[in-house]
């Protein structure tokens, strides 16, 4: 069996004094993904939150390669990328300076890649423009860009397919099997079924680590 790059041993989270779920255990290797699924107030944000370091566990813990995540916040910066349900860029600036901005929290990139993933995303001709005057759709593209630069091998995504018309689903999915088929790992929530899935897909619903 290969070795998980991402792991939570008995992983249980509280939140406003209600135990969402418990002894869960999950393992990502390279080449996954993994879709979280339930009900709504199951903890699927909440679970990813925990997977990408920005919450503690109310029991258990998460492991990167192997140690606890709370010990590798370096491993961690190089190692993951998160994207949340909101957009998370801001508003007066533009897609370029966004992406810059975000970039240089971890892996600085290019002007020149930085239209380049614009473009993937269908943003060609919006590089320069304030991001307040795009549509809901067109502030997804802007963050999921992201995803189409020199980025880390595991993604934690929070409905990506959040204001993406048909044809941005449609690229997204791709995008992100083709990811999965060239190593990476991916962990997502989604109310969209997928239609397209690589070989390592599989689905786990919280409901049944509910308390």
């Amino acid at each position: 069996m290969t070795s998980p790059v991402l792991q939570t041993v008995a992983l249980a989270c509280e939140r406003d004094l209600r135990l969402l779920f418990e002894n869960l255990d999950l393992r990502l290797a390279s080449g996954e993904m993994v879709q979280i699924s339930g009900p709504n107030g199951s903890g699927k944000t909440s679970l990813l939150r925990l997977l990408s370091g920005l919450m503690q566990p109310t029991a258990g813990q998460v492991l990167l390669n192997g140690q606890p995540l709370h010990e590798q916040r370096t491993e961690l910066a190089r190692n993951l990328l998160w994207i949340g349900h909101a957009a998370g860029i801001k508003d007066l600036l533009t897609p370029e300076e966004n992406l810059s901005w975000l970039c240089a929290l971890h892996q600085p990139a290019s002007v020149e890649a930085i239209w380049q993933a614009l473009a993937a995303v269908g943003l060609r001709g919006f590089e320069d423009v304030p991001c307040h005057t795009l549509s809901a759709g067109q502030q997804r593209r802007v963050a999921l860009a992201r995803l189409y630069l020199d980025s880390p091998p595991l993604w934690i995504l929070d409905e990506p397919f959040t204001a993406l018309d048909k044809q941005g689903v449609a690229q997204l999915e791709e995008h992100l099997a083709a990811h999965c088929e060239r190593g990476g790992m991916v962990v997502l929530t989604t109310h969209h079924t997928l239609s397209r899935m690589p070989a390592g897909y599989r689905d786990i619903d919280l409901g049944k680590w509910a308390v």
